[in-house]
């Protein structure tokens, strides 16, 4: 699909992938029933990845003028393809992915669910429109998007299968999921906030009230470098609590090396940072974070597997 950037399609590629992970590396390995077949996951991964990439079309379409300024390399709506052209590929992926999850709804007997799809299509365009002009809201609900992405894999996976029998250790599962989804919100609600220091120029240009904007690029870093120690509180208790209590030494280190080292790094290289380069670098550190905490839910799985 040509509207969209090679940074965007790592995008997508890592959404599929993180959500491919949670069942593969995780829930398969578990002794637990799944509603859904490997070919209708599959379906629902692409639903997911289809919504997010309509996302980022309608984005496109309403950040012509911005991109100018902050990404004039990355112009594909107006250059590359026509408006028209761009609006009829972003209802073509909603529509596919809209349905699809209705699809998946009614194969788990929860016709309703097909809301959720709807809602998230809604979501992004209000997002693209309007939302993300909106004081520190935007930033927000593209964070907690991606962290419902972890949600509704046990929405649709383990929810339909839940009996008496099961209901503790599914619990447990649920319990997990949200722990990962509750790391995602964090680490991408910050990594937004410095995509606002990268972008501040354009953003002003165009009459935007982005963090970085309303707080300045001085106070916006020192911000988001308290904002990178949060996680990295809540993991130090987490690793101590779960993976230390646990004898799951392999887990420990992994976190520590890929997950906790690198966030200190970042909380102490943002706070004196100015320039858009190095709030680029910094953000694609953030994602690499991101990726190597998706990636631990199978390194713990694992652990624990052969450490038993």
């Amino acid at each position: 699909m040509a509207f969209l950037n090679l940074i965007r399609y790592q995008n997508l590629l890592m959404l599929a992938f993180m959500q491919l992970i949670f069942r593969y590396g995780f829930l398969k390995l578990q002794n637990v029933p799944l509603a859904l077949a490997e070919w209708q996951y599959g379906l629902l991964v692409l639903s997911t990845v289809l919504l997010a990439a309509a996302g980022y079309v309608i984005n496109d379409i309403f950040d012509q003028d911005t991109d100018i300024e902050n990404r004039p390399k990355e112009i594909i709506v107006g250059q590359k393809i026509t408006e028209t052209t761009a609006y009829n590929i972003y209802f073509a992926l909603n529509i596919t992915g809209v349905v699809i999850g209705f699809y998946l709804s009614n194969v788990i007997l929860k016709p309703g669910f097909a809301a959720i799809f709807i809602l998230i299509a809604a979501t992004l365009y209000m997002y693209a429109t309007s939302l993300k002009q909106m004081l520190l809201l935007g930033n927000i609900v593209v964070a907690l998007l991606l962290s419902f992405s972890v949600i509704i894999i046990g929405i649709f996976d383990l929810y339909p299968v839940i009996d008496q029998a099961n209901q503790p250790i599914m619990s447990n599962l649920f319990s997990i999921l949200l722990d990962f989804a509750i790391f995602a919100f964090m680490i991408n609600l910050i990594r937004e906030i410095v995509k606002d220091l990268e972008d501040k120029k354009g953003d002003e240009s165009q009459g935007m009230k982005t963090v970085a904007i309303v707080f300045g690029i001085n106070k916006t870093s020192k911000l988001a470098s308290i904002l990178g120690l949060i996680p990295v509180a809540f993991l130090l208790v987490y690793i101590n609590n779960y993976f230390v209590a646990n004898n799951l030494l392999a887990t420990t280190i992994y976190a520590f090396v890929f997950i906790v080292g690198p966030l200190l790094f970042f909380s102490i290289k943002i706070w004196p940072a100015k320039t858009k380069k190095e709030f680029s670098k910094l953000s694609l550190l953030l994602k690499w974070i991101l990726f190597f905490g998706i990636i631990s839910i199978a390194v713990i799985t694992l652990n624990i597997k052969y450490n038993a």
